[in-house]
This record gives structure tokens, C-alpha cells and sequence, in this order.
């Protein structure tokens, strides 16, 4: 075979792309079975690394351990995420959505985050906490249907709801569809409550409807306060104001924003002393921002009250 320049020029070509190659690749020698990088989600509060996959609620509660976030492979769209297994205090779960579906959230057990869901048109209430030490953020709530209408219920102490949007609570058929909810009649009171940049859109009945035990419908037992409502959005189309508050001490109400034109802003009723109110924005078609009854004056630090809850 005779050798020409051109065979010999694509000899070298090749012989240099392999040098080239072989220069690239690590000079130590990489491990075998080396574990396979954790899975993330980005969320509001930043980066959540799963630590735990399971396909259902319940082998979830069978296989996590304090500390670990837990992700979902299984398709949960059709059914109600109903949490029982709880990490520690120092070490809660997190049990992380990524922004997939589910027909609506309970969470029943102390020291849980849950974060990322979203519900659209689940049964009422959307989502329901029961326990201490909770966090539920970055979900959304869509439509909740039946029930009293609710888009959030909670009970108990140290809990945070952040981040959330509930939009499209429905009034009909006598319910009192809020955008959240607690109440002390058959649940615990609840204490140390921070409600935090979440979006009430298009709600029927009130932002926050706020009971404790002493409201003449409770149960009597204990007391309910020390809430933080900060920098929400507050849009309630029916009801003649926006948060109410019955019998619930030390609330602290502060840059949060009124969108509607509610009668007024906030109802302080049934000795809800000690209320703090600054730096909110109202609608121009609110009449006034607070009002309160005579129990409820101990205490209370804001604008000059403009008549009744």
C-alpha cells in the first residue's frame, strides 16, 4: 500500500484529538460504588437536600428519623398528605414538596416543616396543623371546597405559617370560608403564632378568624396569644373586616397590607388585650383600621380605634 500525505496527516490528527483525551481525564484513579449525589429543591428558605425518598405517607412514617427531609416519589395528586411521624426538637423532619400536588395536607405530630405543596380544590380546610413546634411554607392553596371553607387551620404553640399563598375561598351554602383559621373549643389553644409574608387572594370570608377559649363558644380551658401577623397580603371580599380576634392576648400586627375595602381592618373583641398595630396599609375604602370593644383596651398600643369590631 503506498503512503501518501494525506494518510499521514490523518494519522497525526488522530494520534494528537487521543493525546488530548488522555491529558483530560483525572490523574487519580476514581473510587468504585461511590454514592450517587444527593437530590435537592430549591425552595423559599433555600436549598432542601433529600435525605429520605418515599413513595407514601406511610413508609415515610415507618423509615424517617429526626433531621432527614423526605420527598415523595410516588404521585400523591389524588390523595390527602396526611403526616404523623415527627422529627425532635432540635432535628425536625421536613417533608418537601418541590411543587407537586396534593388533595390537601394534615399534619398531626410535633417538630415537622412542611414545605413546597400545592392543593388545588381540596377538601376543607386546604391545610391543617395540630401539634407544636410546626412550620408549613412555601405551599398554595387553591379552591378548598366543603367543610367551613378554610384554607389553613392550626392549633398548638411555636408554629410558623410562611410563604403561603391560599387564594379562592368560597362562601356558599352558610360556610365562613377563611384564609386561616383557629379556634379553642375541641383543639388546644394555641401560642407563640408567627403568620409571616403569606397571600390571602380572593377570600371570601376573613384573612384570619382567631378564637380562643374564653369567646363564648370555646371551651374554657387555658388561653390563646402571643400571635405575629407580619407583612401579608390580606384580600377579604365579604366579611366587614379583615382579621378578627376574640380572646386572644398580645397579637402584633404590623406591615401588613389590606387590599380591599373591608369596614375596617382589624376586630380586637372578647379581651384581646395587649394588641400592637403598626405600619400597615390599607385600602382607601376602609373606613377605619381597628376596632374594639371595651375589654380588649388594656394594653393596646396603635391608631386611635375608629368604633366596635
Amino acid at each position: 500500500m503506498r503512503i501518501t500525505w494525506r494518510l499521514v496527516l490523518g494519522f497525526l490528527a488522530v494520534s494528537v484529538l487521543a493525546l488530548l483525551a488522555a491529558l483530560a481525564r483525572p490523574s487519580w484513579p476514581q473510587e468504585r460504588g461511590a454514592a450517587a449525589p444527593t437530590a435537592s429543591l430549591t425552595t423559599g428558605e433555600g436549598t432542601e437536600r433529600c435525605t429520605l425518598h418515599a413513595a407514601t405517607p406511610r413508609e415515610a412514617a415507618r423509615r424517617a428519623k429526626p433531621g432527614d427531609t423526605v420527598c415523595f416519589d410516588g404521585d400523591l395528586s389524588r390523595r390527602r398528605l396526611v403526616i404523623t411521624k415527627g422529627g425532635s426538637r432540635e432535628r425536625p423532619i421536613t417533608y418537601a414538596g418541590g411543587g407537586d400536588a396534593v388533595d390537601g395536607i394534615t399534619v398531626g405530630a410535633d417538630d415537622v416543616i412542611v414545605d413546597g405543596f400545592r392543593s388545588v380544590r381540596p377538601e376543607a380546610p386546604g391545610i391543617e396543623l395540630t401539634g407544636h413546634r410546626l412550620t408549613v411554607r412555601n405551599n398554595t392553596v387553591i379552591g378548598p371546597r366543603g367543610g367551613d371553607g378554610d384554607g389553613i387551620r392550626f392549633f398548638g404553640d411555636d408554629l410558623t405559617i410562611a410563604h403561603n399563598t391560599v387564594r379562592d375561598t368560597d362562601n356558599s351554602h352558610g360556610r365562613h370560608a377563611d384564609c386561616m383559621q383557629t379556634f379553642a373549643s375541641d383543639t388546644p389553644p394555641s401560642h407563640r403564632v408567627r403568620i409571616e409574608n403569606n397571600r390571602c387572594e380572593d377570600i371570601d370570608n376573613m384573612c384570619l378568624m382567631a378564637e380562643g377559649p374564653n369567646d363564648g363558644e370555646g371551651d374554657g380551658r387555658g388561653t390563646t396569644g402571643d400571635f405575629t401577623i407580619r407583612g401579608n397580603h390580606c384580600e377579604t371580599l365579604r366579611a366587614c373586616q379583615a382579621l378578627m380576634f376574640e380572646d386572644v392576648r398580645n397579637a402584633t400586627i404590623t406591615g401588613n397590607e389590606f387590599a380591599a375595602p373591608t369596614h375596617h381592618a382589624i376586630g380586637l373583641a372578647h379581651r384581646s388585650t395587649g394588641a400592637r398595630v403598626d405600619g400597615n396599609t390599607l385600602h382607601p375604602g376602609i373606613r377605619y383600621e381597628v376596632g374594639i370593644d371595651a375589654s380588649s383596651r388594656a394594653g393596646y398600643r396603635g391608631p386611635e380605634p375608629g368604633g366596635l369590631p
